[in-house]
């Protein structure tokens, strides 16, 4: 794992963190942690390797992606099911991990969100209501993100 590597991943990970602190806490994922990742993601995948495009067609496909899921179950459900906030945190993670890292990210999300809600359950406290997404999309970017480092580094 390189200098580089580390101090990329000292930007995104805190970053990551506080957005699954917050999110967890309000239910809000806010513009001015979200936004910046995109761009400084887009960056990363220029400076790290070269691949910017990849970024760019990830933030976009992951918002979009996520766009269309909130508007289709507000439509269906007629109650929200995924906020914008989670639509630009997908956004962020396409600009840091690519395109090819979006359905690994939703996986290990979702993946995690419903072991969450499954333990939730197991516990007695069943989640009626709402769960933050955040965290779990939060723990999907890193994870994505850092797996072709630490496969080099073990």
């Amino acid at each position: 794992m390189t200098i580089e590597v580390l101090l990329w991943g000292a930007v995104l990970l805190p970053a990551l963190a506080a957005l699954a602190w917050i999110d967890a806490r309000t239910f809000r994922l806010p513009d001015t942690l979200t936004l910046p990742l995109i761009g400084v993601g887009l960056i990363q995948s220029w400076y790290l390797s070269g691949r910017v495009l990849d970024g760019l067609i990830g933030a976009c496909a992951g918002y979009l992606f996520f766009l269309a899921v909130e508007k289709g179950f507000r439509a269906l459900r007629g109650i929200d099911g995924l906020g914008r906030g989670d639509a630009k945190l997908l956004a962020a993670g396409g600009a840091w991990c690519g395109w090819m890292g979006l359905p690994w990210i939703v996986l290990v999300a979702s993946g995690t969100g419903l072991v969450f809600a499954g333990l939730m359950t197991l516990a007695g406290r069943r989640p009626g209501g709402m769960i933050a997404f955040g965290p779990f999309l939060a723990l999907g970017i890193a994870a994505v993100w850092l797996k072709p480092f630490l496969t080099d580094f073990f």
